[in-house]
């Protein structure tokens, strides 16, 4: 098997080195050595390997990634933030092989025609990049519109293990809420409504990842010598001779003998470097060979090779709050017997439970506002709206995920059955950034994560909004026993939207929020917003007089033989657990480099 902790003395030279054996990574690398056999192709992972482990196998163990400190990912620290009432937001990214599909929550969303289509670049467009998110995937389902793939190595399935009356009630309270149920939410037009969950987990209930799709069938079946991934092996920067790119600097494993703590190494590429190292990633990677703006370049002590000032601006994210509720669902019906430890994991493990290949993600929608709901928000809303959605009628305000869960364990929650619901703004109006401070990668990045920092306060109203509407759901469904206190504003005491205990009588009224209800509920979002783990848009692909760090063809401006391809080359956010977005850029762009390589004719 071509992989390893320590790259073999006799691999120092290879005709494509790529940084990152992530989302995009894995695919490029799997689909560049199925081309031709006698190019040789070296990933090179900052993780470990993410194959056989339990808690990366089975989706049920899916909150064990989002535990802090969690050691499969890599976690970025923001700067403190007056708009989120002085926070330090910590932003993780994945960590292994495979990078997030082995880590993360396994939802199968995809992007907006429009999403695509405002990339504004060629070869790009959304009909276009149809073609790879069909490649890329073995859909389990009907498919009415001729809009998925049934030949890819990621499977998505619908039909395992899940709360069916949990489902039920979301989708029905969705419908008497003014949004319908959809049975297929991911046809790039589809909008507006909800949809029973599809899952990148496979018919026998294992997490789909690129690593174990595309890279180990590779290097388990004795026909791809010229396959190579290097773990545990974090990469510092590219070599350059002049202009072109010609290798890659890294810091090895450090639990060989022959490996000293902080001592790096240079591997050789022969034709072509990529750089797939994520939105938070890639634009460090690039600062630190000497591709970025130069007074960044200049305060970090790192020469300049290349004038790119787009490197590491436009950092985005969906802007992310978990709101959850008291249940009368039994143990069947939620994952929290899971996520407690109540059942013996090896025991689950060892007899394969049909609750092992669940998510616990039963229902998302996809959710646009009404004229009056927009005027209720205010001008300044109401003209970011005319900007951004009226004419672009596929774009949702709102993604909204259903979880049979409580999605932690905190000491304070009491034993009992939870069900949550995930809000998230599609299009966030606020802008980050990520550079480096030094030449090292030890030195800490200056991260600015952007949230709520949008001049008119757009994002916070679209969020006051998504509030009252989540819970005007959850509180219309029959298995509603009230809020969770600590997972909602913190209302007045004689407020009339205060938190309740008990389930609801059949005729109880929609609630009216009044002025302080809604101030309450802007410092609770101020507080409690998070990331979604979607970062993006820090080395977009655009003309280099825009911002642009990469062109069309994911070549890095002002200088040759370097491409980037992951999610930090969209311009512009989507409507979409990123996962999908990201694979489709890996399938995209390895068509892109088997062309210029001249192979796979």
């Amino acid at each position: 098997m071509g992989i390893y902790t320590i790259l073999p003395k006799e691999i120092q030279e290879v005709d494509v080195i790529i940084a990152g054996g992530g989302c995009a990574g894995c695919i490029i690398a799997s689909r560049l050595s199925d081309a031709d056999s006698n190019l040789s192709v070296l990933v090179v992972e900052t993780g470990t390997n993410n194959d056989n482990i339990p808690t990366l196998t089975h989706p049920a163990f899916l909150m064990d990634g989002l535990v802090p400190g969690n050691k499969y990912n890599l976690y970025y620290k923001a700067a403190k933030s007056e708009e989120l009432a002085g926070r330090e937001i910590v932003v993780p990214s994945g960590g292994v092989l495979g990078g997030g599909t082995s880590v993360n929550l396994m939802v199968y969303t995809r992007a907006q025609r429009s999403d695509y289509d405002s990339w504004g670049m060629a070869g790009w467009s959304a009909d276009e990049m149809m073609l790879y998110m069909k490649k890329l995937e073995t859909y389990h389902g009907p498919d009415e519109e001729d809009r998925h793939g049934f030949k890819g190595p990621m499977h998505v399935t619908g039909d395992g293990y899940c709360s069916s009356r949990l489902q039920n009630e979301f989708i029905n309270a969705a419908n008497d809420a003014g949004w319908p149920e959809i049975p297929d939410l991911q046809t790039m037009d589809a909008v507006n409504g909800v949809q029973r969950a599809k899952r990148y987990v496979g018919p026998d209930g294992k997490r789909q990842n690129t690593a174990r799709q595309y890279i180990h069938p590779k290097l388990e079946d004795g026909q791809h010598p010229n396959l190579h991934v290097l773990i545990e092996s974090k990469v510092n920067r590219i070599i350059f001779d002049g202009k072109r790119a010609v290798g890659v600097e890294y810091q090895p494993h450090t639990t060989s003998q022959d490996v000293t703590q902080g001592h790096t190494r240079i591997v050789k590429a022969r034709r072509m470097v990529v750089i797939s190292c994520g939105a938070l990633g890639t634009p460090l990677v690039l600062e630190r060979s000497g591709v970025g703006d130069p007074d960044i370049l200049s305060r970090a002590g790192v020469p300049m090779i290349a004038n790119v000032p787009g490197v590491g601006r436009n950092y985005q994210d969906h802007q992310l709050v978990i709101y959850s509720y008291n249940s009368s669902l039994t143990r069947e019906e939620t994952l929290d017997s899971v996520i407690r430890g109540d059942l013996d994991v090896e025991e689950l493990v060892t007899q394969n439970g049909p609750i092992l290949g669940w998510n616990s993600i039963d229902a998302y929608g996809k959710l646009r506002p009404n004229e009056a709901d927009i005027r209720g928000l205010g001008p300044e809303f109401e003209k970011a709206w005319h900007n951004e959605f009226r004419n672009r009628p596929d774009r949702p305000l709102m993604m909204a995920t259903l979880s049979a869960c409580f999605p932690a364990n905190p000491p304070w929650l009491p034993e009992g059955q939870y069900f949550s619901i995930a809000a998230f703004n599609a299009y966030p109006f606020s802008r980050g950034h990520i550079h480096i401070t030094g030449p090292a990668l030890s030195d800490p990045p200056d991260f600015e994560i952007g949230f709520f920092s949008d001049s008119d306060n757009v994002d916070i109203k679209g969020h006051l909004w998504m509030y009252k509407k989540q819970r005007q759901i959850a509180r219309r469904m029959k298995v509603f026993e009230g809020e969770i206190a600590n997972s909602h504003p913190r209302f007045p005491p004689e407020s009339r939207a205060a938190c309740t205990r008990g389930p609801l009588p059949a005729d109880a009224p929609d609630l009216e929020y009044d002025s302080e209800d809604d101030k309450a509920i802007e410092q609770w979002l101020r507080e409690s917003v998070g990331t979604t783990w979607h970062s993006l848009g820090t080395c977009n692909m655009a003309a280099h007089e825009e911002g642009g760090v990469v062109d069309a063809n994911l070549n890095v401006y002002g200088v040759e033989g370097l491409k980037v391809a992951d999610l930090s080359i969209p311009r512009s956010n989507v409507a979409a657990n990123t996962a999908n977005v990201a694979m489709a850029i890996g399938e995209k762009a390895a068509d892109i480099f088997i062309k210029e390589l001249g192979i796979g004719v």
